[in-house]
C-alpha cells in the first residue's frame, strides 16, 4: 500500500510539473512579445517619488512617436535603442527643470520581474526586455508598465499596435483572465529556482 501511495504521489508531482512547464512555455512567449518600462527613483522621499513620475510622464508622452509603425517587440526594441540618446536627454531635462542634479541612465536591458498586475493585466514572472531608467542612486520604489504595446497610455490612433495584436487568444486569456495569478505564482517559483540555479552555475 505504501508503494502504491508513493507511486500516486510521484505521478501527481510529475503531472503538476508538466502543467507548470506547459504554462511556462506560454508565459515565455508572452515575455517575448512586450517591451516594459521600468523607472527607479533616487529614493523613497516624496520629492524623489514625484520626480520619478514626472520623468515617467515625459517619456510616455514621446513614446507614441518613437514606436510609431512598430508591429512587434523586436521592432519596438530597435526603435527604443535608436532613441536612447533622446530619451536620456528628455529625462535629464525633467530632472533639471525640477531643480535636481541627479544623474540618470536610460538603457535597454533584460530584467527580471516578479508577477505583476497593471489594471486588468497580469504578467507572469521572468526575464523581460525593458527600457530601464535609473534616477540618481536608484534606491527608491520603482514604477513599471508595458511600453509596447502601449498599455501605459491610451493609443494615439487606431493604427497603433494593441496587446491583442501580439498575443494569441490563449495568451490574451492568460493575462486578462481571472484566477490566473495563482498559476503565475507557480511559474514565479519555477523561474526563481531557474534564476538561482543559473546563478549558482556561473560561480
Amino acid at each position: 500500500m505504501k508503494r502504491l501511495e508513493i507511486s500516486v504521489l510521484l505521478s501527481l508531482v510529475f503531472s503538476v510539473l508538466l502543467s507548470i512547464c506547459a504554462l511556462n512555455t506560454e508565459c515565455s512567449e508572452i515575455r517575448g512579445s512586450v517591451l516594459r518600462l521600468h523607472v527607479l527613483a533616487n529614493s523613497d522621499s516624496s520629492d524623489d517619488q514625484a520626480l520619478k513620475l514626472k520623468v515617467r510622464d515625459r517619456l510616455l508622452s514621446i513614446s507614441g512617436e518613437i514606436f510609431s509603425g512598430a508591429k512587434s517587440r523586436e521592432e519596438a526594441a530597435a526603435a527604443a535603442q535608436a532613441s536612447l540618446g533622446r530619451l536620456q536627454r528628455e529625462a535629464e531635462d525633467v530632472i533639471a527643470a525640477s531643480g535636481c542634479d541627479y544623474p540618470v541612465s536610460v538603457s535597454l536591458e533584460n530584467c527580471y520581474f516578479n508577477t505583476r498586475t497593471y489594471d486588468n493585466i497580469t504578467l507572469p514572472a521572468g526575464q523581460y526586455q525593458a527600457l530601464r531608467v535609473v534616477i540618481g542612486k536608484g534606491e527608491g520604489h520603482n514604477w513599471w508598465c508595458v511600453m509596447f504595446p502601449p498599455l501605459c497610455v491610451s493609443p494615439a490612433s487606431d493604427d497603433e499596435t494593441e496587446l491583442s495584436d501580439v498575443l494569441s487568444s490563449e495568451q490574451l486569456e492568460l493575462v486578462e483572465g481571472d484566477g490566473y495569478e495563482i498559476k503565475f505564482k507557480c511559474v514565479e517559483v519555477y523561474e526563481e529556482v531557474v534564476q538561482y540555479l543559473s546563478g549558482k552555475s556561473r560561480k
